[in-house]
């Protein structure tokens, strides 16, 4: 492990302290590195250099809406490779809140997580990619594909 030294101005520190402590990390060291991946992470993802991701697309929907459980079934079902689960949640007698667990290839994965979110009638709707190293070569000895979070 590399040590970096790094010098910042004393309100910037200040406001850092108070993030590292209010979401419950130890020290400096591990809120700076969740920081970093994240960043770094966020970009691969934007500028297309991560080549798969895993992520959650979550959203809220009005069941009684005409066709559109159907609709969302249907495309989900015209992309089963890239679902590897789904929990369905009623939260009333009308909405409906469905969490998809999504993983692939980058450039099919977003696509079809913003075609969902982009039907009439759902609300809410938000995807949080992770950009994930794929390790195929075993799949052919375990028959599945192992992947990693990438950084």
């Amino acid at each position: 492990m590399r040590r970096l030294t790094i010098s910042v101005d004393d309100d910037l520190a200040d406001t850092f302290d108070r993030f590292m402590h209010e979401k419950g990390y130890e020290n400096r060291s591990e809120a700076f590195r969740d920081l970093v991946r994240n960043a770094l992470g966020s970009a691969g993802i934007q500028k297309g250099s991560a080549k798969y991701c895993v992520g959650a697309l979550s959203y809220v929907y009005n069941h009684h809406e005409r066709q559109l459980a159907s609709r969302l079934t249907n495309l989900h079902h015209a992309h089963h490779d890239l679902t590897v689960s789904t929990m369905h949640a009623h939260l009333d007698h009308e909405n409906c809140l469905e969490t998809v667990i999504l993983r692939g290839r980058t450039d099919q994965v977003i696509p079809f997580a913003e075609s969902v979110i982009a039907q009439s009638g759902v609300r809410h709707g938000r995807f949080h990619p992770v950009p994930i190293e794929m390790d195929d070569t075993q799949s052919r000895q375990h028959r599945h594909v192992h992947a990693r979070p990438s950084t």
